[in-house]
Order: C-alpha cells, then sequence, then structure tokens
C-alpha cells in the first residue's frame, strides 16, 4: 500500500463566469520512503498539490488517501490529528514563534498530543540534536541565521516522528551555501532516518538532492521520473 495514493483530483477556482484548473485530473502514488521533487513553474499546480497532501486543502474532486485512510471523508478533528501525527511540515518563511526559543519552538508541537513537560524537552534536544543545532536550543531565531531557523523548523516537523515530510520551496530564502546544507539534512532524514520527503521546489539544482521528480504544468504531471532519467532529460535540453 502507498503512504500516499491520489486519484483524479482536480481543483477548481471560479472567478466571476471563468473556471480555473489548478489541478486536472492528477493522479500519482508515492511509496514509504520515497524522497520525491515536485517542480513546475508559477500557476502550475505544485503548490495546490502540497496543500492536498498536507491537508490544508482538498480538492474540487478526485480522491486522496494517506496510508491507506480516505482523507476526505475525515472530520475536522481527524484531520487535526493527522497533520499533528503523520505530516511534519516545513516552509520557506520557517514560522518560528520570534520570541521563543529554539527548544521551544521545537517542542510545540507535543503540546497538543498532552506529551509530559520533561519527555516533550527530551525529545525536542534530541530532534536539534539530529539536525546540529543542541548547542543553539536557548537561542530565540534573531539570534540564528536563516539557515539554522530553518533547521529548527526541520527539528519541530520530525520531532513527532511522522512518517511523511511536506517541505514547500525550503531553500527559497537561503543562500546557495546554506541551501546545500539544508538540502543535506533532508537527504539525512530520507537515508538515514526512513522518513518519506516530498518537496515543493522551483530550482533544478534543490530537485536534484531528490530520488523522484514529479513536474507539472497547467495543472497536470506532464513527468514523472526518477533522477537519473530526469537529469538526462535535463542535460538534453540545455
Amino acid at each position: 500500500m502507498p503512504l500516499i495514493e491520489v486519484k483524479n483530483a482536480t481543483k477548481i477556482y471560479k472567478m466571476g463566469e471563468e473556471q480555473f484548473y489548478a489541478l486536472n485530473d492528477v493522479s500519482f502514488s508515492i511509496e514509504e520512503g520515497e524522497f520525491v521533487a515536485i517542480m513546475g513553474a508559477s500557476g502550475s499546480g505544485k503548490s495546490t498539490c502540497m496543500n492536498m497532501l498536507g491537508t490544508l486543502d482538498e480538492p474540487t474532486s478526485g480522491e486522496y488517501y494517506l496510508d491507506g485512510v480516505d482523507v476526505l471523508a475525515l472530520t475536522s478533528d481527524r484531520l487535526s490529528y493527522i497533520r499533528n501525527n503523520k505530516i511534519g511540515f516545513v516552509f520557506q518563511g520557517f514560522n518560528l514563534i520570534a520570541r521563543t526559543s529554539a527548544i521551544d519552538n521545537v517542542a510545540m508541537p507535543m503540546i497538543y498530543k498532552g506529551i509530559p513537560e520533561k519527555e516533550r524537552y527530551e525529545k525536542a534536544r534530541e530532534a536539534l540534536k539530529i539536525v546540529g543545532l543542541e548547542a543553539k536550543e536557548n537561542n530565540m531565531p534573531s539570534q540564528m541565521s536563516g539557515g539554522q531557523q530553518q533547521r529548527v523548523a526541520i527539528a519541530r516537523a520530525i520531532v513527532n516522528d511522522a512518517p511523511l515530510i511536506l517541505a514547500d520551496e525550503p531553500t527559497g530564502n537561503l543562500d546557495t551555501k546554506t541551501s546545500i546544507d539544508v538540502m543535506q539534512f533532508f537527504v539525512n532524514l530520507n537515508e538515514k532516518y526512513g522518513k518519506t520527503v516530498v518537496l515543493v521546489t522551483h530550482e533544478p539544482d534543490i530537485a536534484a538532492y531528490c530520488k523522484r521528480i514529479l513536474k507539472f504544468k497547467d495543472g497536470k504531471i506532464i513527468s514523472d521520473l526518477p533522477k537519473e532519467e530526469w537529469l538526462k532529460t535535463r542535460n538534453a535540453e540545455t
């Protein structure tokens, strides 16, 4: 059973009498342990797809199964449970609480699970250690670089041991060197810790870290290739 299965997903936005297909009959599956890039230009449908995978939006029609569960049939309470236990989110803008230490930012998701304080901080420290920031646990976001803030965000995403990590343009606010450092942490999460990682990017150099590339255009998937084949296609185009 795939971890993610999307069947004939269509997302329609109405603007007056006009209809805009953000997704147009999209179907794909992702197995547990894959590392997948979703690529495409602005307006291609990649962000709409990511929002659907994260249960932040739902298609106008079609089906979405996460770990065998029909997501579109779930109640709002059950969806909240899925977001907090099955999915770890990493965003372009870090989304850290400004006047809160790194360790408190990482521990935050566990409050909603009712995990005792001592255990929360033990797990948060372990997550910060995985991303190499155990020495920065008491630092505020303003006392850290952009790359360090994004690593705190990654620690927060993995602290509940969610099997799926969704990263939306995670290097979009970072310079080239810092982007490389951050991507190495995603590679490590996938290869060492077995996390399934789905990453939205418009940058080919970032997609090259992934093992499979889904390319969107005009709301449709126009290619779905393993990295080796995608690289050959990319090199032929350039």
